[in-house]
């Protein structure tokens, strides 16, 4: 029971790679109706000569590099996630899980994939992801200077500098966070192998000492990370509860996606150590932490709503009352929190794979719907869309994601058969 392994076949590679080309195939064929019909494809917005309060005239590329940043974002943060909840589980002397950590363990394989593209994409399109990256705003001799964000000019490129060019302290922060994220990650998982072959519990006292410091790093390094990557995205704005708030919504698509590969794992005949008592725990987990998001949504939200502060309340009237996105927003509502909470209310759904299969690939395309709210209306303004460029892309990152998750979940047993909690995980009943 406890040496099994995944087997990553040929033919489920096969399906990933198909996958892959298909989204390719929509992405590029998104591309040429945007590029030969003045910007947008059959479902975007209207053409508009230049976007509102951006710098540049738009083109067909910005609305490349947003979906590009949305994706990174949205699948970094699940790869970091995964190590959370492999850590969380060590540091809180979890014994029910045992029997399935080195599913979200697997995750962590694409963080050095997210680095890679997040720091490509920033080089070669952050001009047109962020409005903060041109030089002239910070130039008072300049038309365009903006008084506001030569205020904070320090946070992005280093503390007292006169005439910023390369944002260094900004890209210094990816660098180092990711740097000691995967730095850990494999610690963690090199502790967690070599636990199967030596036993003992000294191996289970180091990584729960190792996850007290991811922790750690983790509460404040991931709530930069939400200010650097989608709070900057609209510079004149901000809220003290950013951090919270990208943190909730990559935690329960994290959970929800932990749950499902679970799910289908148990289908196919892998691991035998979970029972309803698991599905039923992590099934919890994503109901409760639906709430949590909507708890911090709400407050958010009706904070800004009742001071109605221009400079505060531009962030919701771009995307509430403008008819652009105004679908999306009620969309996103409905399916990150009336949906996932109606559905998972009772205990009996909570234990059916058959239910949680059709909750938690809606929890993670709403959370990914999300974070298109949070990227493209600060980006792209009105010239923003939901069409062939964002289904290509969304496919294209999904393959290419459970690709990297599934190579990494084959690569050792599926349960950690020296664990010191697997016989409390074995014999776990709620």
């Amino acid at each position: 029971m406890t040496e099994e392994r995944y087997e990553f076949t040929s033919a489920a590679k096969k399906r990933l790679i198909i996958t892959l080309v298909v989204g390719l195939a929509v992405l590029a064929l998104g591309i040429v109706m945007m590029s030969s019909g003045g910007g947008h494809d059959a479902h975007g917005a209207e053409t508009a000569e230049a976007a509102e309060g951006g710098h540049h005239a738009f083109n067909w590329m910005q609305r490349i590099w947003a979906n590009l940043w949305i994706n990174n974002v949205f699948f970094g943060g699940l790869a970091l996630i995964g190590v959370f909840f492999v850590a969380i589980q060590y540091a809180a002397q979890a014994g029910w899980s045992a029997g399935i950590v080195r599913v979200p363990l697997a995750f962590g394989g694409w963080l050095p994939i997210a680095f890679v593209l997040m720091l490509v994409t920033y080089l070669l399109g952050g001009h047109d992801i962020f409005h903060w990256a041109h030089h002239d705003l910070y130039d008072p001799a300049s038309p365009d200077f903006d008084p506001i964000l030569d205020g904070k000019k320090g946070f992005f490129y280093w503390p007292m500098s006169e005439h910023p060019s390369v944002p260094v302290f900004w890209l210094f922060r990816l660098v180092f966070f990711f740097g000691v994220w995967y730095f850990i990650f494999t610690k963690i998982r090199s502790l967690m192998f070599e636990e199967d072959t030596v036993g003992g519990d000294s191996y289970w006292f180091r990584l729960r000492k190792l996850s007290a410091i991811f922790l750690v790093f983790f509460a404040f390094s991931s709530s930069i990370a939400a200010w650097d990557w989608i709070m900057s995205i609209d510079p004149h704005w901000f809220s003290t509860m950013m951090g919270w708030y990208a943190f909730a919504s990559w935690w329960v698509s994290g959970l929800a996606l932990i749950t499902f590969v679970v799910v289908l794992l148990k289908d196919r005949g892998y691991l035998k150590v979970v029972d309803a008592n698991h599905l039923h725990d992590l099934g919890k987990f994503v109901f409760a932490f639906s709430v949590f998001w909507t708890y911090i949504w709400f407050s958010q939200f009706f904070l800004i709503y009742y001071s109605n502060i221009p400079e505060e309340t531009i962030y919701f009237v771009e995307r509430w009352k403008s008819g652009h996105y105004a679908p999306f927003f009620y969309f996103n509502l409905a399916i990150n929190f009336f949906f996932p909470f109606l559905v998972l209310m009772t205990r009996d759904s909570k234990r059916h794979s058959r239910i949680l299969k059709i909750v938690c690939p809606a929890v993670i395309f709403g959370h990914w719907m999300d974070f298109y709210l949070m990227v493209t209306p600060g980006t792209l303004k009105d010239n923003g869309g939901f069409g062939l460029v964002e289904v290509g892309m969304l496919t294209v990152f999904v393959a290419a994601f459970l690709y990297v998750v599934l190579l990494n979940l084959s690569k050792a047993p599926l349960v950690g058969k020296n664990h010191p909690m697997l016989q409390e995980s074995l014999h776990h009943h709620i």
